[in-house]
């Protein structure tokens, strides 16, 4: 093929691709969706100056100005709301994202722009929780717009305070007699749950509930010569997590605690030597067992996690 054959092809080819983009729109055919506009973190606080000036005292204020790592972060304001073109035209139709309980958009649409930078680490597990799937927008738990908390622009004072707001009953339960030392500031409800998602329910850290648990009380962890069933399987059979009216968050008193298991039925086969747990012997009653009283069985049984001991099948030390 000559130069002038390979000329005349190419301006062909050219004159048709010229043609098409010239041709209207086939019929049945959608439009082209048209670009994004940006306005620019100047546009924005033209008119939200109040927002702005609490905006700008929050840790993605000062990390996108100071040192964006993307061309998504130097938008500031759009990086989060979306783009501004539209809004700047119809300000009082809802055609940016807003991160609040009456915003026309959906949690999903919300939590998509914040997915957008916080892709991994905690946000791991996040898709198909319990929070993501009961609807809940990282705005409700968190304020974007304002440093109201000194830790992770939470919507309120701290993360037990957040979570409260939510969780009333637990809220009681740390306030009972016996209770997690979490209202005295010594933990938080991070410190058990990630509020993000978890493999484990509900939410947990760990990967159960002897793993969290022993995680602070490593003297309970074992592996013990004499081992106690119930302890193996879940410190919840004994213990409550957060607060109990009983010593120790114990679900009940001592020793119906141990009676739960324990029964006093088909003596002397199954039950204590001496019938100390029969009905005539409990502490409420006239004839009480001195061996039941104050500790209850713990008075003997004192090692009743595990024990080590040679002698000490019986938990006795």
């Amino acid at each position: 093929m000559g130069p002038a054959q390979k000329l005349f092809r190419a301006l062909g080819a050219a004159a048709l691709l010229v043609l098409a983009c010239a041709l209207p729109q086939a019929e049945g055919q959608d439009p082209p969706e048209p670009a994004p506009v940006y306005v620019g973190d100047a546009q924005c606080r033209s008119c939200h100056s109040v927002e702005a000036s609490h905006w700008d005292r929050t840790t993605h204020a000062r990390a996108f100005a100071a040192n964006p790592r993307s061309e998504l972060e130097r938008r500031t304001c759009e990086s989060c709301h979306g783009p501004g073109g539209e809004h700047l035209k119809q300000p009082t139709t809802a055609t940016i994202v807003a991160f609040t309980r009456a915003s026309a958009q959906e949690p999903e649409q919300m939590n998509a722009m914040c997915i957008q930078c916080h892709r991994a680490g905690p946000l791991l597990f996040w898709t198909g929780s319990t929070h993501e799937v009961r609807g809940l927008a990282c705005s409700d738990c968190h304020n974007p717009m304002a440093q109201t908390s000194g830790q992770s622009l939470l919507r309120l004072e701290n993360a037990n305070q957040t979570c409260f707001s939510c969780h009333p009953a637990q809220r009681a339960e740390f306030a009972k007699r016996s209770h997690m030392p979490l209202l005295e500031g010594k933990i938080a409800c991070v410190d058990c749950h990630n509020p993000h998602g978890s493999a484990t329910d509900p939410l947990l850290i760990g990967d159960d509930v002897n793993q969290l648990c022993t995680s602070c009380h490593a003297e309970k962890r074992g592996p013990f010569l004499w081992e106690h069933s119930p302890v193996r399987e879940s410190c919840l059979n004994c213990h409550k997590p957060h607060g109990s009216n009983h010593e120790k968050l114990l679900v009940t008193t001592l020793p119906l605690l141990c009676q739960e298991c324990h029964s006093p039925i088909d003596y002397p086969n199954f039950s204590h030597p001496g019938a100390l747990t029969t009905a005539q012997n409990m502490p409420t009653r006239s004839a009480p067992d001195d061996r039941l009283m104050n500790r209850g069985c713990l008075n003997c049984h004192g090692q009743i996690h595990g024990s080590n001991h040679p002698s000490g099948p019986r938990f006795h030390r």
